[in-house]
């Protein structure tokens, strides 16, 4: 035994200790429901093996704290996190203001615009320019009945599930990066239709493809 392990010392990590990493998401919304009940429903999508190394930890709190509110509970713990916080322009005054202050701080913003409904569209294929968030949710409706063959509820809690079984997330993805690239160096308040939603999920289902592919190297 080794003077250090005497002295009751703890050896280095290894090189194979190392490889474990945690992916730790720290996402906040402005709503107790649809959005959070999305993501919380990519979180139950994760493989149960793979559960303690991607960690989705969804919160939420009123539109003009979130910045601050997820400082504050990233600051709580050590473990890495990937700030994130999500919301949509409705009619948020300081919609670009709150994104520039989120971004300054390192903080992904996830935002739609008008509402996250119009990202919830781009899984059935369609990003129409619904202007107002009155309009993006009623026309949404229209496509979920017309898909889904069921009512839209913004409180349905298999948000995330139904629109995987009944839509295409990639699809959904490219399109949205479309629409968003369309509008250029517009600020996100004047970009009608477009939202950035669809990169944390892209993300997110990239990590857990990654773990499943190269267990072995994390």
């Amino acid at each position: 035994m080794s003077r250090d392990e005497r002295r009751g010392r703890r050896k280095p990590r290894t090189e194979s200790t190392r490889k474990t990493r945690l992916f730790y998401y720290l996402i906040l919304t402005d709503t107790k429901e649809t959005e959070r009940n999305y993501f919380e429903g990519l979180r139950d999508a994760i493989p149960q093996n793979l559960k303690r190394k991607l960690v989705i930890n969804v919160n939420n709190a009123k539109t003009q704290d979130l910045v601050d509110r997820v400082l504050a509970l990233a600051a709580k713990d050590r473990q890495y996190r990937k700030k994130c916080i999500v919301f949509d322009r409705d009619e948020v005054p300081n919609f670009d203001e709150i994104i520039r202050k989120a971004e300054q701080h390192d903080i992904f913003v996830a935002w739609s615009n008008p509402c996250i409904e119009i990202w919830f569209s781009a899984y059935f294929g369609k990003m129409p320019k619904w202007t107002t968030s009155v309009e993006c949710c009623k026309k949404f409706s229209e496509l979920y009945k017309k898909k889904t063959n069921n009512q839209y509820e913004k409180a349905e809690k298999k948000i995330y599930h139904i629109l995987s079984t009944y839509g295409d997330e990639k699809a959904a993805i490219s399109l949205a990066q479309q629409k968003k690239k369309g509008h250029g160096d517009l600020p996100p308040s004047e970009q009608i239709p477009a939202s950035t939603v669809g990169q944390l999920v892209e993300e997110i289902t990239g990590k857990i493809k990654s773990l499943l592919d190269n267990p072995e190297e994390h």
